[in-house]
């Protein structure tokens, strides 16, 4: 029999995120998929999730859920937990999700798996791959019977399809508890931004230390704009205060998996390269022969960036002009 695995679906905009929908489609690869939805669009968005591998879809439309600071959210999920008790709770890793998903592992003490890249069953032992510390990769498990809570690393999974299947959808009505309501969100602010989104990108330039001081990271700016693609950046860089944490790739930024990656001045600590190595094709461009980026590129560069920098992009506007 199918092991029952359920994904918490965060919305956006009112429809369901895609780092949500990526997660979904591995649980249903996994065994039989249910969603849970929770705010004012989700009876909107409850109905094409089957479309991407859930069976069946437990929905509250409740305002509440999207006002009040994630625990409404986990009141309802420990109780539908204690009435169903599946064999895996699932999430992706974003800010609301790793919260509810601490709040519910120390209420209802489940065991919690973060940063997971892959996960399989053996026989009723779940199986996560997790990677450790940039370079060595370990595998875990919940070692106690019940469910437990996978947070899954962001890009870690492709987008499923699955055509034609339609989701029991359960509408709920619990009354929500008025003492979790006391955190309500004020106010969201978004940063404005140009371009395609850092881990929608289908091609990334990102900088590091080797571009010297902050002005210089226009060369990388106007590389990205030449090639239709988005500016990344390195921790580094970012905790100089250069630019904002939303330019971050690596273990504790964004994880993205482009088509063409161009690391630019990026020696290649460990942490970044847990944030990138997934791209396709990897080129570095570096003034030091034996920076450790060049281990994991398909073409490298030794160079003055920012030499190289501006003649790459006026040749890039040159043939697009052709």
């Amino acid at each position: 029999m199918p092991k029952t695995i359920w994904v918490l679906i965060e919305l956006e905009d009112g429809k369901p995120a895609r780092s949500s929908l990526e997660v979904l489609g591995k649980a249903a690869q996994l065994g039989l998929a249910e969603a849970i939805v929770l705010g004012s669009a989700a009876a909107e968005a409850a109905p094409t999730l089957g479309e991407h591998g859930a069976e069946k879809v437990y929905v509250h439309t409740d305002a509440a859920y999207d006002n009040y600071l994630t625990l409404p959210a986990v009141d309802t999920i420990s109780d539908l937990l204690k009435q169903h008790q599946p064999a895996l709770l699932m999430m992706a890793t974003t800010y609301d999700l790793r919260d509810i998903a601490a709040r519910l592992n120390v209420r209802n003490t489940m065991g919690l798996i973060t940063d997971a890249t892959d996960l399989s069953f053996e026989g009723d032992t779940l199986q996560a791959t997790v990677p450790w510390g940039g370079e060595n990769v370990v595998t875990a498990t919940h070692p106690h019977s019940g469910t437990g809570i996978v947070l899954t690393r962001p890009k870690a999974f492709g987008l499923e399809r699955y055509e034609g299947r339609n989701a029991e959808i359960e509408t709920l009505n619990v009354a929500l508890n008025a003492d979790s309501q006391k955190i309500r969100i004020i106010d969201r602010v978004e940063l404005p931004s140009e371009g395609p989104a850092l881990e929608e990108a289908s091609v990334i330039v990102s900088g590091g230390r080797g571009l010297g001081k902050p002005d210089n990271f226009r060369l990388v700016e106007e590389l990205a704009t030449a090639l239709g693609g988005a500016a990344g950046a390195t921790r580094a860089i970012v905790d100089a205060g250069w630019l904002p944490y939303s330019y971050q790739v690596g273990q504790t930024g964004k994880t993205v998996k482009p088509t063409l990656y161009i690391a630019c001045g990026i020696s290649g600590a460990i942490q970044h390269l847990a944030g990138m190595k997934g791209s396709k094709y990897i080129v570095a461009i570096n003034k030091d022969e034996h920076a450790p980026i060049f281990s994991v590129a398909d073409f490298g560069v030794i160079g003055d960036v920012l030499t190289i920098l501006p003649q790459l992009t006026q040749e890039v506007k040159r043939r697009k002009a052709h």
